[in-house]
């Protein structure tokens, strides 16, 4: 048996054993819908294309800030797990700032940038970037010391032996703390929708709550569900073809 029918069997006998309890009058709170009800409230969405349209407003802010991020924490973290000594200058103040809850900034992100992508994309970013760069350090220290001889001994220029021997080094490692920051982009951008930006899956979210649309709203959860294991799948997949993406020497 495939690996995905495996892990299928859980939530499958989940949904079924729930439906079944529904229908038998098992389960009778309001805030219970039924997995058929769900269902038929995500299609609602999709063939109107509300669910669609709120799911690229999530997904514009989550990736624009993992991208910011991304940027940040490779190039910083490749600086500094290089440099030993100027990672020991940054370290405290990286230690310092990491533990700051990333929507502790929201009132400063929303004085500045004011309600919209802006605001979400930055506040994702921050909350993105530590994991990355604690990754990129320790997975461009962890390099084999003959490749850097080798570009040593090329005489290769800085940003060539950061493209063609370090990143194409490291990037399976680094991978793996960008899928940390994909799954923690996602949640502070649906937080911070449903706190104070008027858009995407968080805000939606809410207006299903309000309206007790209890239907609607699981369904928005069990999108959100998908959303991330799409996610995860696609960076776990680019890592485990990086040896074809990204050539050394």
């Amino acid at each position: 048996m495939r690996k995905p029918l495996l892990g299928a069997i859980i939530p499958v006998s989940f949904l079924g054993l729930w439906e079944v309890s529904s229908r038998a009058g098992l389960l009778t709170l309001e805030s219970l819908s039924r997995p058929s009800d769900i269902i038929e409230a995500g299609y609602a969405g999709l063939r109107d294309g509300s669910l669609l349209l709120a799911t690229l407003q999530t997904c514009e802010t989550a990736l624009l800030g993992l991208a910011l991020a991304a940027v940040i924490g490779i190039a910083v973290g490749t600086i500094l797990g290089l440099a030993p000594t100027a990672e020991r200058i940054a370290g405290p103040t990286i230690e310092a700032l990491r533990p700051i809850p990333a929507i502790a900034f929201m009132p400063l992100a929303l004085m500045m940038f004011g309600f919209g992508v802006g605001l979400e994309a930055s506040i994702v970013a921050y909350a993105c970037v530590w994991p990355i760069l604690i990754v990129t350090i320790s997975a461009v220290r962890a390099i084999e010391g003959r490749l850097l001889e080798v570009a040593a001994v090329l005489e290769l220029p800085v940003w060539k032996r950061m493209t063609k021997v370090v990143l194409p080094a490291a990037f399976a490692r680094i991978n793996v703390g960008l899928r940390v920051a994909a799954a923690i982009s996602l949640v502070v951008a649906v937080t911070i929708e449903i706190v104070l930006n008027p858009r995407g899956l968080g805000y939606h979210l809410v207006l299903a709550q309000q309206s007790l649309q209890i239907g609607l709203m699981w369904a928005q959860l069990v999108w959100l569900c998908l959303l991330g294991f799409v996610l995860n799948l696609l960076l776990s997949r680019l890592g485990g073809g990086s040896g074809l993406m990204w050539r050394p020497l």
